[in-house]
């Protein structure tokens, strides 16, 4: 994993914490937003609008069933900002 995907992954760890209400360090690559932080379609809808706003895209509501964990999460990002997943 290069530095800057690294980086782009603690960046959506850290949002993902404040939406969650949870320390960062309680958000694992694979750990399920919904059975693992309570998540409910509401923080789902928050956590869209954070990325979309802090990265400057737009990614369809579509997209979030597929926004399940912190590694699902930064492939949906990846996609829609054109980083290198």
């Amino acid at each position: 994993m290069t530095q800057t995907v690294q980086h782009q992954i603690d960046e959506l760890r850290e949002i993902a914490a404040e939406v969650l209400e949870v320390e960062p360090e309680e958000i694992t690559p694979e750990g399920l937003f919904a059975e693992e932080h309570d998540a409910d379609s509401l923080r789902a809808i928050e956590l869209l609008a954070r990325i979309e706003k802090r990265f400057k895209i737009d990614i369809p509501q579509q997209e979030l069933p597929n926004m399940v964990s912190l590694r699902a999460l930064h492939e949906v990002v990846a996609k829609y900002a054109g980083w290198q997943a």
